[in-house]
């Protein structure tokens, strides 16, 4: 049974390290910044299980909650489901919340009848997951008919309340399989960097395309109403992408912005990891990025994530493997 481990939360919890004020991005945390951030950690204990009543499985998307509001308490980790209980993927529905203690419930079930807004093809809920401030919970949706990549369509991002309950779609603007997502914010406004991976994978029938693309999104935050989307800028543009029958979808996966603002991604195809600069103001694409490292201990990085010391951590799809890259690319 798919459970959830402590190198998990070791790596959601260097995601949630990276803060920004008005978007001046603030200085790293330097623990450890000369050595290895993992290399602290040696046991892998299993902390609760993420299936919860309905049976979903296979968990995807990882946030740690940054301070409590309505019913999410600060520490808690929420996970999203991928796949449902005859593990059909692009068919899951819920988010679980386990508490540090290993306690699991669930904070969202969503039913695709009854959204408030559109989000073509229903839901399936991805690696895109990210908490706002108000306690706002983003989540892509990328969903599927039956389970297979032919009947992969666009979804959307479902934005759900502190209590658990869908409060807005955001759908369109680029938004295509949003695979994996960064989320920044600060004063009134909030960032999220998403990746996408069905421009046209599903009409190439397995074949390789080089059309993944990642958008940064602007919202509005709005207090007590759901934060809406004042702006849309491509970018990243041309990444390697194709559907698979195991893994629905090989594409531009995990996202991570640093404390010089620069997005790192995790190229899954390329089995590469690729960086975008000024990814907070640049007003064009940089195409696939620069080229931080590629091969050696990758194995199709997946999710991705900035420790506390800048370091760039990606977890291997391939052999399941967590691998630190440093600065200088080591």
């Amino acid at each position: 049974m798919p459970s959830i481990h402590r190198f998990a939360r070791v790596s959601a919890v260097a995601a949630g390290a990276v803060a920004l004020a008005a978007f001046a991005v603030a200085p790293a945390a330097q623990a450890a910044a000369h050595g290895s951030f993992i290399g602290q950690f040696h046991n892998n204990d299993t902390v609760a299980s993420a299936v919860p009543g309905n049976g979903d499985v296979n968990p995807y998307g990882v946030a740690v909650v940054p301070r409590s509001t309505g019913s999410l308490v600060r520490g808690d980790v929420l996970i999203s489901n991928f796949n449902n209980s005859q593990n059909l993927q692009g068919t899951g529905t819920t988010i679980v919340r386990v508490s540090p203690g290993g306690q699991q419930t669930v904070f969202a079930q969503i039913n695709a009848s009854s959204l408030p807004g559109r989000c073509p093809g229903g839901v399936g809920l991805t690696t895109a997951l990210g908490i706002l401030p108000g306690g706002w919970v983003v989540v892509g949706s990328l969903p599927t008919m039956d389970g297979t990549g032919a009947t992969a369509t666009a979804g959307c991002l479902l934005v759900i309340n502190n209590s658990g309950q869908v409060a807005e779609t955001i759908s369109g603007h680029g938004i295509n399989g949003p695979w994996d997502m960064a989320t920044i914010s600060g004063g009134s406004r909030a960032v999220l960097f998403v990746s996408n991976v069905l421009n046209g994978t599903a009409a190439a029938n397995g074949n390789v395309v080089h059309r993944g693309r990642v958008l940064r999104l602007t919202l509005k935050l709005r207090g007590s109403s759901p934060p809406i989307l004042v702006k849309r800028t491509v970018i990243g543009s041309g990444f390697v992408e194709h559907t698979d029958p195991a893994a629905l979808v090989v594409g531009p996966t995990g996202l991570g912005l640093n404390s010089h603002g620069t997005l790192f991604v995790a190229d899954s195809v390329g089995n590469r990891i690729t960086a975008i600069p000024a990814a907070l103001v640049r007003h064009s694409s940089a195409g696939t990025g620069k080229v931080v490292t590629t091969g050696g201990k990758l194995n199709t990085p997946l999710g991705l994530a900035i420790a506390p010391n800048g370091h760039v951590l990606t977890v291997n799809g391939g052999n399941g493997k967590l691998v630190e890259t440093t600065r200088r690319t080591r």
